[in-house]
C-alpha cells in the first residue's frame, strides 16, 4: 500500500469534518466578498451631493456583522480543516509504526535508524503540511480568486477584470518550471537531514568507545562537515525558491500599474464610478492574498511529494514472512525437527547452513558449539521465522514452522539474544516487557531463577530502578540476567540463550544453569555457548563449523570422540586453571 492509499483512507474515515469545513469554507468567502462591495457602496454616497446618514450606518453595521460572522465561521473551518491535519499526522506516523513492526529482520539489516527516524519525523510532518497549510491554501485561494472575480466581472467591468489580472498567469507559468526542481531538490535535502540524524545517533549510542579511543575531534569534524552539507543542499533549494517571492511582486506590481493606469482612465470617462474603483481595488487585495502565498504552497506541495515518494519506498517494504493464520487452535508443546536445511540470507549466495539435519524431543535440551560465524545464530533466527525458509526444512511438534501462526511461534518461544536490549524504563517493565498479565511476584521469581535477583534488590529503588537508554546503567553481566529473566517470565515452551552467559562470571554461570535444570524440566531448551562448561549438562550437543554439523553427542560421547569438542574443553580447562593460579 502506498502512501497516498493510506491518506485517501483517512480522509474517507473523515470525510463528514472535510465536507463541513469546505461548506463552512466556501460560505465564509461568499459573505466575506460583500465587504469590498459595501466599500464600494458607502464611497458613492459619500461622493453623493446628498449624503444619507442613515445608509451609510446601515452599511458600516452590515459591515461589522459581516466581520463578526466572517470571524466565526472562518475559526469555525479551520477547526475542521487545519485541526484534522495533525490527526493526518498521527494516523500516518501509527501506520508507519505499525508497518516497520511487520517488516523482517533482513529489512532492517539494510536501511539505517537515522534514515527510519528522519521518515517518521521529517518526511511525515511535510505530508501533514499538504494536508494543512497546503491544500487549504489552494482551496481558500481557489474560492476566494473564484468569487472576487465573479462580483469583479458582474458588478464592475469584465474587460478591466481580464486586463488586471493578466500578468498573473505568467507567475504560474514560472511555477509549473520550477515545482520539480523544487522537489527534487527537497527530497537530498532530507537525505543530508537523515545522514545527521544517523550521525548523533551512532555517536551518543558509543560515545564511551569514541572517549575511551580519543576521538572526539575527528567526530566532531566528520559532523560539522555533515552539516556543512546539509548547509548546502539547503541553498540549492533556497535559491530555487527564492525567486517565486521576487516573480510574485514583480507580477503583482505590473497587475497593479494596469488597474491604477486603466482604472483611473475608466473613472474619469464615467465608465465606472469611484467606488466601482475602490471595490475594485479592494477585490484585487483580496486575489493578492492568496497568489502571494503560492509561493509558500508551491514549496510546501513540493516538500510533500518528495516526502510521499519516501515514504513510498518504506510503505511498499513488504514482509517475506507470510503469516498463514489458519491454524488458530494450534499449541506448540515443544518438539523441533530440523530435516536438510540449508539456507543463505537473502541477496547472498553464500550459504550459512549447510544440510542440517536434527531432532530435539520435548522436554530435552539442546547445546550448539561453534566458532562465530559458524551459523548458530542464524539456526535460532530460522526457528522464530526472523528470516523466511523454504517449506518441508523446520518441524515444531510435526507441523511446518510456515503453517504455524507467528503469534503463537513467538509467543512460545523465549529468547534471550546477543544483544541484551533494555527499554529505558525501569527493571519491573523491562523483565515484563510491559505486559500486566504477569504479576510482581512472577517477576521477581523469574529474576532469582536468572540470579540478578540480590543485584536488583542492593538498587535504592529495586524493581522500580529506572535503567538508562539500552540498559546503558547496568553491567554486562546484569542486563545479560534481566534479559534471561524477560525470557523466563513469560512460561515458554522452548526456551533458547543464544550466548547469554558470556558476561557473567563462572561462578554466576554455575547458579544460573543450575536453576535452568529446573527450569528446563518438562521444556525444549536450546543453548548456544562458546563456553563448553555452559552445554556440559545438555541432553544432546551439536558443533557447528562453517555452517554445518562436524560433531554431534552428548558431553561424554564428544569427549570420548576426541575431535574439536574434546580440545575446546581441554583448551578451556588449561586456561581455567591459568586463571585461578594467576589470582592465587
Amino acid at each position: 500500500m502506498k502512501a497516498k492509499d493510506i491518506l485517501f483512507e483517512f480522509v474517507k474515515h473523515r470525510k463528514w469534518y472535510y465536507l463541513a469545513g469546505i461548506v463552512l469554507l466556501v460560505v465564509t468567502t461568499v459573505i466575506a466578498s460583500y465587504i469590498p462591495l459595501l466599500l464600494g457602496i458607502i464611497t458613492d454616497e459619500l461622493k453623493g451631493a446628498e449624503m444619507h446618514d442613515g445608509n451609510i450606518y446601515f452599511y458600516v453595521i452590515l459591515m461589522a456583522v459581516i466581520t463578526i460572522a466572517v470571524f466565526a465561521l472562518k475559526y469555525s473551518w479551520r477547526y475542521f480543516l487545519i485541526g484534522n491535519c495533525r490527526y493526518v499526522e498521527c494516523y500516518l506516523r501509527e501506520r508507519l509504526f505499525k508497518h516497520l513492526q511487520n517488516l523482517p529482520a533482513g529489512f532492517y539489516d539494510n536501511h539505517k535508524t537515522g534514515d527510519l527516524v528522519a521518515y517518521a519525523i521529517n518526511d511525515i510532518q511535510a505530508v501533514r503540511m499538504i494536508f494543512g497549510f497546503g491544500s487549504i491554501a489552494i482551496l481558500e485561494g481557489a474560492i476566494i480568486n473564484g468569487v472576487s472575480i465573479y462580483f469583479m466581472v458582474t458588478t464592475i467591468d469584465p474587460i478591466f477584470t481580464l486586463i488586471a489580472i493578466l500578468p498573473s498567469t505568467i507567475l504560474i507559468a514560472v511555477l509549473i518550471r520550477l515545482r520539480a526542481v523544487i522537489r527534487e531538490r527537497f527530497g537530498i535535502v532530507q537525505k543530508t537531514f537523515a545522514e545527521i540524524s544517523e550521525k548523533v545517533e551512532e555517536n551518543i549510542m558509543g560515545i564511551r568507545v569514541v572517549k575511551a579511543y580519543a576521538q572526539e575531534e575527528k567526530e566532531v569534524s566528520d559532523f560539522v562537515n555533515l552539516s556543512k552539507k546539509r548547509v548546502d543542499t539547503q541553498m540549492n533549494l533556497t535559491r530555487v525558491s527564492g525567486i517565486l517571492g521576487p516573480a510574485t511582486q514583480i507580477c503583482f506590481g505590473i497587475s497593479f500599474m494596469v488597474f491604477i493606469a486603466y482604472g483611473s482612465e475608466l473613472v474619469v470617462n464615467g465608465t465606472i464610478s469611484l467606488g466601482d474603483y475602490v471595490a475594485f481595488n479592494s477585490y484585487m487585495m483580496l486575489i493578492m492574498g492568496p497568489i502571494t502565498n503560492i509561493v509558500r504552497i508551491i514549496e510546501v506541495w513540493q516538500r510533500g511529494l518528495a516526502s510521499m515518494r519516501r515514504l513510498d519506498e518504506i510503505f511498499s517494504a513488504k514482509s517475506d514472512i507470510i503469516d498463514r493464520n489458519d491454524k488458530t487452535d494450534f499449541s506448540i508443546s515443544g518438539s523441533i525437527e530440523i530435516r536438510n536445511l540449508t539456507f543463505k540470507y537473502p541477496g547472498s549466495t553464500k550459504s550459512v547452513l549447510k544440510d542440517i539435519n536434527l531432532t530435539l524431543p520435548k522436554g530435552k535440551t539442546l547445546g550448539i558449539l561453534g566458532r562465530s560465524g559458524s551459523g548458530k545464530t542464524t539456526l535460532v533466527n530460522l526457528l522464530l521465522r526472523l528470516y523466511p525458509v523454504d517449506d518441508e526444512h523446520i518441524f515444531i511438534d510435526g507441523e511446518d514452522i510456515n503453517y504455524i501462526p507467528l503469534g503463537e511461534l513467538r509467543e512460545k518461544i523465549g529468547c534471550v539474544p546477543q544483544e541484551h536490549f533494555l527499554f529505558s524504563t525501569t527493571i519491573l517493565d523491562n523483565i515484563g516487557f510491559f505486559n500486566s498479565e504477569y504479576s510482581r511476584d512472577e517477576i521477581e521469581q523469574a529474576s532469582k531463577l536468572s540470579a540478578v535477583y540480590e543485584n536488583i534488590a542492593a538498587f535504592p529503588d529495586g524493581f522500580d530502578t529506572v535503567v538508562g537508554e539500552r540498559g546503558i546503567t547496568l553491567s554486562g553481566g546484569q542486563k545479560q540476567r534481566i534479559s534471561i529473566a524477560r525470557a523466563l517470565v513469560k512460561r515458554p515452551a522452548i526456551l533458547i540463550l543464544d550466548d547469554s552467559l558470556s558476561a557473567v562470571d563462572t561462578k554466576t554461570e554455575e547458579e544460573i544453569l543450575g536453576n535452568m535444570s529446573k527450569v528446563l524440566q518438562g521444556l525444549t531448551g536450546i543453548i548456544i555457548s562458546h563456553r563448553v562448561s555452559a552445554l556440559r549438562h545438555a541432553d544432546f550437543i551439536v558443533y557447528l563449523d562453517k555452517g554445518k554439523i562436524v560433531e554431534r553427542g552428548s558431553h561424554e560421547e564428544l569427549m570420548n570422540l576426541k575431535g574439536r569438542y574434546f580440545n575446546l574443553y581441554r583448551l578451556q580447562d588449561e586456561e581455567s586453571d591459568e586463571r585461578l593460579d594467576v589470582l592465587a
